[in-house]
Protein backbone atom coordinates (compact mmCIF):
# COMPACT_ATOMS: atom_id res chain seq x y z
CA UNK A 1 0.00 0.00 0.00
CA UNK A 2 1.59 3.61 -0.82
CA UNK A 3 2.35 6.10 1.74
CA UNK A 4 -0.38 8.96 1.66
CA UNK A 5 1.20 12.21 0.71
CA UNK A 6 0.02 15.83 0.24
CA UNK A 7 2.40 18.93 -0.68
CA UNK A 8 5.24 19.94 1.41
CA UNK A 9 4.50 22.57 3.33
CA UNK A 10 6.98 25.95 2.98
CA UNK A 11 8.61 24.85 6.56
CA UNK A 12 9.84 21.45 5.50
CA UNK A 13 11.03 22.57 2.08
CA UNK A 14 13.01 25.38 3.82
CA UNK A 15 14.33 22.93 6.31
CA UNK A 16 15.24 20.22 3.85
CA UNK A 17 17.34 22.93 1.75
CA UNK A 18 19.18 24.27 5.20
CA UNK A 19 20.32 20.59 5.82
CA UNK A 20 21.45 20.48 2.12
CA UNK A 21 23.47 23.91 2.31
CA UNK A 22 24.64 22.98 5.61
CA UNK A 23 26.09 19.87 4.24
CA UNK A 24 27.56 21.55 1.05
CA UNK A 25 29.27 24.57 3.93
CA UNK A 26 30.97 21.47 5.56
CA UNK A 27 32.01 20.09 1.97
CA UNK A 28 33.59 23.25 1.36
CA UNK A 29 35.81 23.72 4.77
CA UNK A 30 36.67 19.80 4.78
CA UNK A 31 37.86 19.73 1.17
CA UNK A 32 38.87 23.40 0.64
CA UNK A 33 39.75 23.51 -3.41
CA UNK A 34 37.41 20.71 -4.44
CA UNK A 35 35.03 21.76 -2.03
CA UNK A 36 33.24 24.68 -4.05
CA UNK A 37 33.15 21.78 -7.45
CA UNK A 38 31.59 19.28 -5.00
CA UNK A 39 28.37 21.46 -3.55
CA UNK A 40 27.96 22.76 -6.77
CA UNK A 41 27.14 19.56 -8.04
CA UNK A 42 25.75 18.10 -5.01
CA UNK A 43 23.52 22.00 -5.08
CA UNK A 44 22.13 21.22 -8.93
CA UNK A 45 22.02 16.98 -8.72
CA UNK A 46 20.84 16.50 -5.11
CA UNK A 47 17.48 16.19 -5.58
CA UNK A 48 17.81 13.45 -8.41
CA UNK A 49 19.42 10.99 -5.67
CA UNK A 50 17.14 9.06 -3.50
CA UNK A 51 14.64 8.60 -5.85
CA UNK A 52 13.87 12.07 -5.88
CA UNK A 53 15.24 13.16 -2.49
CA UNK A 54 18.00 15.57 -1.54
CA UNK A 55 19.89 14.31 1.75
CA UNK A 56 17.95 17.17 3.50
CA UNK A 57 14.49 16.05 2.06
CA UNK A 58 15.12 11.99 2.50
CA UNK A 59 15.59 13.39 6.21
CA UNK A 60 12.59 14.93 6.54
CA UNK A 61 10.33 12.51 4.26
CA UNK A 62 9.25 15.04 1.11
CA UNK A 63 10.04 13.90 -1.95
CA UNK A 64 10.65 16.02 -5.70
CA UNK A 65 8.15 14.54 -8.29
CA UNK A 66 7.09 15.71 -11.69
CA UNK A 67 3.99 17.62 -12.00
CA UNK A 68 3.39 15.83 -14.76
CA UNK A 69 3.92 12.00 -14.61
CA UNK A 70 4.17 11.92 -10.56
CA UNK A 71 7.33 10.24 -11.28
CA UNK A 72 10.32 10.82 -8.84
CA UNK A 73 12.21 13.68 -9.53
CA UNK A 74 15.11 13.22 -12.20
CA UNK A 75 18.84 14.31 -12.60
CA UNK A 76 17.73 16.45 -15.37
CA UNK A 77 14.85 17.74 -13.67
CA UNK A 78 17.19 18.83 -10.56
CA UNK A 79 19.19 20.48 -12.59
CA UNK A 80 16.39 22.77 -13.97
CA UNK A 81 14.84 23.24 -10.50
CA UNK A 82 18.30 23.66 -8.51
CA UNK A 83 19.93 26.15 -11.33
CA UNK A 84 18.72 29.48 -9.96
CA UNK A 85 20.11 28.54 -6.71
CA UNK A 86 23.32 27.40 -8.68
CA UNK A 87 23.81 30.66 -10.50
CA UNK A 88 23.52 32.09 -7.34
CA UNK A 89 25.94 29.63 -5.61
CA UNK A 90 28.24 30.45 -8.33
CA UNK A 91 28.12 34.51 -7.89
CA UNK A 92 28.48 34.11 -4.24
CA UNK A 93 32.12 34.42 -4.63
CA UNK A 94 31.68 37.61 -6.57
CA UNK A 95 31.83 39.99 -3.20
CA UNK A 96 28.37 42.58 -2.87
CA UNK A 97 26.94 41.79 -6.25
CA UNK A 98 26.75 37.93 -5.63
CA UNK A 99 25.76 37.92 -2.42
CA UNK A 100 22.49 40.46 -3.07
CA UNK A 101 22.14 38.16 -6.17
CA UNK A 102 21.36 35.37 -4.33
CA UNK A 103 19.66 37.57 -1.62
CA UNK A 104 17.28 38.63 -4.56
CA UNK A 105 17.09 35.05 -6.09
CA UNK A 106 16.08 33.62 -2.30
CA UNK A 107 13.46 36.49 -2.01
CA UNK A 108 12.04 35.81 -5.58
CA UNK A 109 11.94 32.01 -5.03
CA UNK A 110 10.10 32.76 -1.68
CA UNK A 111 7.50 35.00 -2.77
CA UNK A 112 6.88 32.62 -5.81
CA UNK A 113 6.43 29.75 -3.28
CA UNK A 114 3.97 31.52 -0.87
CA UNK A 115 2.01 33.22 -3.55
CA UNK A 116 1.96 29.80 -5.95
CA UNK A 117 -1.51 27.76 -5.31
CA UNK A 118 0.88 24.50 -6.22
CA UNK A 119 3.12 25.41 -3.68
CA UNK A 120 5.74 25.99 -6.99
CA UNK A 121 8.70 28.02 -6.56
CA UNK A 122 10.19 29.28 -9.71
CA UNK A 123 12.62 26.29 -10.01
CA UNK A 124 9.58 23.99 -10.26
CA UNK A 125 8.12 26.22 -12.75
CA UNK A 126 10.76 25.82 -14.77
CA UNK A 127 11.30 22.03 -14.24
CA UNK A 128 7.74 21.59 -13.89
CA UNK A 129 8.03 19.46 -10.43
CA UNK A 130 6.13 19.38 -6.98
CA UNK A 131 7.62 18.59 -3.88
CA UNK A 132 5.64 16.00 -1.62
CA UNK A 133 5.68 15.28 1.88
CA UNK A 134 4.82 11.18 3.43
CA UNK A 135 2.89 11.10 5.92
Amino acid sequence: MPEEQRRAGLLLRTAAKIVDFILIAAVIEIIPRAGFFAGLTYLLLGDGFFEGRSIGKKLLRIQVVSADTHSPCTFKDSILRNSTFAVGYVLWIVPIIGWIFILIVSVVEFILLLGSKDGMRLGDEIARTSVFEFL
